[in-house]
């Protein structure tokens, strides 16, 4: 299996994409995922390039004429062609540039017209011993083309047209009535073969979008669809593959939520806090992370490292918050926000340990009243801003009162 870090380009060319068009309304996401299925199964790719090229000059060296010669020829060089661009396709995946989907397509393409012309000229030669054994590694090619390529099924029809139809095309012009049996067989295979790769397709599809709806709702809150606990959990992981790169964790609290409950109804509230949810969205930088975890908790994960400019964004959230008016269907709301902050990897480097050190933080500020933002204690980081001095309520300063208090403190 591939490595699912690596993300392979749709295709740009009209006909490519008119080639691998999964159906209407498929997400881009699971378009990518199933370009990536087009460029795996490496072990039938082999076997189908060893194959044609194996059977090509059986029938060459049976017959040594200049078509089948030029047979050969083609299918050594296309099958060269294919393993350059698949293995180049792989390497562009694993390092996040643009792959070369268009022309690996069209190979596939040109490689089964060169099967699908080794058939014909086979069956047009006269010798039944090298037009059986090409109309069998045809009609074995089309095993190999349906699993390899069953994300993109007009493909498949394609492929398989160009590869077997030379069969059919052969038999009326060999002479023998009894091969025209082949031109009645041959399409009726085609199209069954081409309804099972759509159906399969369509089935693809739909469990790959159920998976990803699975997984969504596995890492969503489903009120707000802001991240839950768990994607707030892979939201960390992601943000600090270690302490060179420090965050500062949010911890939020709305006040004055359980008044608008027990005033207005559960449904008033859930209504406050979707809106919290989407204001939350827009007051927190590109990049950030935002996570419901429960009740009326929230929690943001931030590239803020100093603490004064931890402070400054959690004044910010407040501002952005606190003292505005909430239309909840029932009646006009007001409430504020209280905040408490902890750092990594000074206050922990697991976010269990971040969210007790920040819910700490958290009870600090509404213990001096809420609506406001309390940073969590301990040691002053290297290179970071003053911790603002021990037993003064920072709750409620402007930033410019709070960092004439951090220059106090650093003296």
């Amino acid at each position: 299996m591939r490595n699912q870090s690596s993300v392979y380009s749709l295709p740009r060319w009209s006909i490519t994409r008119w080639l691998v068009h999964a159906g209407p309304d498929v997400p881009t996401d699971i378009r990518v995922a199933l370009i990536q299925s087009l460029y795996g199964t490496l072990p039938i790719f082999a076997g189908g390039v060893i194959n044609t090229i194996a059977v090509s000059i059986l029938i060459a060296t049976r017959l040594p004429q200049p078509v089948i010669l030029a047979w050969v020829a083609l299918e050594i060089l296309l099958c060269a062609a294919r393993l350059f661009v698949l293995i180049l396709g792989h390497r562009a995946a694993a390092r996040g540039r643009q792959t070369p989907t268009d022309i690996y397509i069209l190979l596939g393409v040109l490689w089964a017209f060169s099967v699908g012309y080794g058939t014909f000229i086979s069956v047009m030669s006269g010798d039944w011993v090298a037009a059986t054994l090409a109309c069998l590694s045809a009609a074995a090619m089309v095993g190999g083309i349906c699993f390899r390529n069953f994300g993109a099924p007009r493909l498949v029809a394609v492929m398989i047209l160009l590869s077997l139809g030379p069969c059919a095309l052969g038999a009326v012009f060999s002479g023998e009535p009894i091969l025209l049996i082949v031109t009645f067989q041959i399409p009726f295979y085609l199209v069954s073969m081409t309804i099972a790769a759509f159906r399969l397709n369509r089935l693809l599809v739909t469990t790959m979008q159920a998976e990803r709806e699975n997984e969504y709702r596995a890492r969503h809150d489903a009120l707000t669809g802001l991240s839950n606990r768990t994607g707030l959990l892979h939201a960390i992981e992601a943000r600090s593959p270690g302490k060179d790169r420090p965050l500062a964790l949010f911890y939020l609290d709305l006040d004055g939520f359980k008044t608008v409950n027990d005033t207005y109804g559960h449904a008033a509230g859930d209504q406050l806090l979707k809106v919290v949810a989407g204001r939350l969205q827009g007051l927190v930088p590109p990049g950030d992370a935002v996570a419901r975890i429960g009740g009326d908790e929230f929690v943001i994960i931030s590239t803020t490292s100093e603490r004064s400019d931890a402070l400054r964004f959690g004044d910010s959230i407040i501002a952005g918050i606190s003292g505005t008016d909430y239309d909840v269907g029932d009646g006009i709301a007001t409430i504020g926000v209280s905040i408490g902050i902890a750092l990594l990897p000074q206050h922990g480097e697991d976010l269990e340990t971040l969210l007790r050190t920040a819910d700490t933080a958290l009870y600090d500020a509404k213990s001096r009243g809420g609506a406001c933002c309390s940073i969590a204690a301990g040691p002053k980081p290297h290179g970071s801003s003053p911790v603002p001095v021990d037993g003064i309520d920072v709750c409620g300063m402007d930033s410019t009162s709070r960092q004439r208090l951090e220059a106090v403190s650093a003296r």
